[in-house]
């Protein structure tokens, strides 16, 4: 079967780069604007996200199954059945994101002491964990929504939605945090509003082009009505794949928990250095993502050498644009930090661990790209498998035990380490072909729908 018109990787990955840019960039600056407050802002900031990246592994699992199961079938041309998936998935959504709301706005406290979180930042960090719960529902529906139109290839219209929705949570957060005139504004708290406020206008923004572009309009009962037989395949992807990154979350708390216990200054270096981070790495993360989609709908196609080749060329690609990028941090922290803080000691601290993040992101250029493209490929439970053992021992022992010897460039060597293994685990299993049996089986699954 030849596949139809498919596009070159860069022309899907280029616009989830934009979208990548564009939220990490709002995150960047509300660190910024926070950092601007006290250091305690920028920790409890800090804090909240990472609190909030681990709890939207729930919406991941939808986001991911949804993205790979919609790619086989629209590569197998299953057209109805792709359309009953996508609707499917809000009424999921709904459940999941009243669970995570729940969540942030009863168990705050128990959050904030299971990661040793400071004192200076309790008052703070706790009412804004409690402000961002209703933001956190509708960004589940968001990122759903949006791995539903690139799998559809409509990549340029999630780019779209994404650029409005995260420029007016930007233009909202600078008046909300800093005020206007003789208001002072609402500090930290302003972001969460904002956030709100920006997520509400991304739903219905995915609304107008699920409409426009798919002929898709859910009624009221896709909202709250669960279709488990429809979720099944979907839930057969997602979970696996959630869990492989709920299981490094937890074990990445663990770091975040042993930089907690090393002061506030500590956490606010983290913090500017992830953040910084973050931009090194999206690179690979859309060439990823770009993957899957691609990966996906060779698979529903039947051609797996194109994908085998694929892969290997985005492999490559990724690894010099992150190598690159990341040494280009390095040589530019004391510029690039001075964004943040004007303290010395930050400033050389975070220029150490951009050094170590040389090894983190080249490391991390693997299980980006070659964990998407055997989830593409159906072969879902290799990753947890492969993962668990480093999550524990690498990640989450080693982070703490690397803590308490040598400080935060410890836990960043433990960090480059687990990256490798792991990575290495994986392109092992796509260099030798481990994924090609559950490629055939999704490809006979589609072809049965």
């Amino acid at each position: 079967m030849k596949f139809p018109d498919r596009p070159r990787l860069n022309a899907i990955a280029g616009p989830i780069l934009g979208e990548f840019l564009l939220g990490y960039s709002v995150a960047m600056a509300g660190l910024w604007l926070a950092s601007h407050t006290s250091d305690g802002a920028a920790g409890s900031f800090g804090l909240a996200n990472q609190v909030l990246e681990t709890l939207f592994a729930v919406f991941r699992i939808l986001a991911i199954g949804m993205g790979v199961v919609i790619t086989q079938m629209l590569g197998g041309n299953q057209h109805e059945a792709s359309r009953q998936t996508a609707l499917s998935g809000l009424g999921a959504c709904t459940w999941a994101g009243l669970g995570v709301m729940a969540f942030l706005l009863l168990g705050n406290d128990l959050i904030l002491d299971a990661l040793n979180a400071p004192e200076q930042i309790l008052p703070l960090a706790g009412p804004y964990l409690q402000l961002l719960a209703p933001a956190a529902l509708l960004e589940g529906y968001n990122l759903t929504m949006a791995a539903i139109l690139r799998a559809h290839l409509h990549v340029k219209d999630s780019l779209r939605v994404m650029i409005a929705m995260h420029g007016s949570h930007l233009l909202l957060a600078v008046p909300l945090m800093l005020g206007v005139g003789p208001w002072e504004g609402l500090g930290l708290y302003g972001f969460a509003v904002a956030l709100l406020i920006s997520r509400g206008i991304g739903l219905w923004l995915h609304l107008v082009m699920w409409r426009k572009r798919m002929a898709l309009t859910p009624t009221a009962r896709h909202w709250w009505v669960l279709q488990p037989r429809v979720l099944a395949p979907v839930l057969r992807i997602g979970v696996p794949g959630a869990t492989a990154e709920m299981g490094y979350r937890a074990a990445f708390l663990v770091s975040l928990a042993s930089t907690a216990r090393l002061g506030v200054g500590a956490l606010a270096t983290h913090s500017y250095t992830l953040q910084l981070l973050k931009y090194v790495l999206l690179i690979s993360l859309a060439i990823g993502w770009a993957c899957e989609i691609m990966v996906g709908r060779l698979v529903g196609s039947g051609q797996f050498q194109q994908a085998h080749a694929l892969v290997r060329k985005a492999v490559r690609n990724g690894l010099l644009a992150s190598g690159g990028m990341a040494l280009a941090a390095a040589l530019a922290a004391p510029w690039l930090m001075r964004m943040f803080t004007k303290d010395p000691q930050v400033i050389h601290a975070a220029q150490t661990l951009l050094w170590i993040a040389i090894a983190l992101e080249t490391g991390r250029v693997f299980n980006l790209i070659v964990t998407a493209a055997l989830r593409a490929t159906g072969d879902v439970i290799y990753p947890v498998a492969a993962s668990v053992g480093s999550f524990v021992v690498v990640l989450g022992l080693g982070s703490y035990l690397m803590g308490r010897s040598f400080g935060l460039p410890g836990i960043f060597i433990a960090y480059a380490a687990d990256e490798w293994v792991r990575g290495l685990l994986m392109m092992a299993r796509w260099h030798w072909h481990g994924w090609v049996p559950h490629a055939r089986d999704a490809m006979r699954r589609v072809r049965r729908a």
